[in-house]
């Protein structure tokens, strides 16, 4: 029996725990190719150090963990009063997607966050991960006005060159 068991929501869903981060590496590898052990790592030791900031979660079908989502949340940040729920990393069995388990966790997902006091919920994508794109749009997700940027720090800045009049 897998810890906590007994403690399924009616979605199938319960809060990983350290026990599933095989699980969570080896459904992620076959998505991204690479195994992203540290990150997991680092994720259930905060969520298990400061419950009240992160929300983590399996879902269970056939008695074995199929799918998981993570994500935190921020308070206070960008000048703003409110809670915001960051919707970090998901992940779906490859023989169990189109199946609900993605739906289900994004349901469990946005009831957790509102336990929590968060109203609104962000995440980013690669601009050519169509899938991931895709289940967001279907999730209710949308285009937000804040754009993200970023700039090497392993290059100088090139220096503008002076428009001549």
């Amino acid at each position: 029996m897998t810890p906590a068991a007994s403690s399924l929501s009616e979605r199938g869903a319960r809060s990983l725990t350290p026990y599933d981060l095989d699980r969570v590496v080896a459904i992620d590898s076959a998505h991204t190719r690479q195994s992203r052990r540290r990150f997991f790592e680092k994720r259930l030791a905060a969520a298990e150090a400061q419950p009240d900031s992160f929300v983590h979660i399996g879902l269970m079908r056939g008695g074995a963990l199929r799918g998981f989502l993570l994500a935190h949340v921020l308070r206070g940040e960008f000048g703003r009063n409110d809670a915001i729920g960051v919707f970090d990393a998901i992940g779906v069995e490859p023989e169990c997607q189109e199946r609900g388990v993605g739906q289900a966790l994004i349901e469990e997902l946005v009831d957790r966050m509102k336990g929590k006091g968060v109203r609104s919920l962000h995440s980013q994508a690669n601009w050519t991960n169509h899938d991931l794109l895709r289940y967001l749009d279907t999730s209710g997700f949308s285009l937000s006005s804040r754009m993200i940027l970023q700039r090497s720090v392993a290059e100088p800045l090139a220096e503008a060159e002076e428009e001549e009049v």
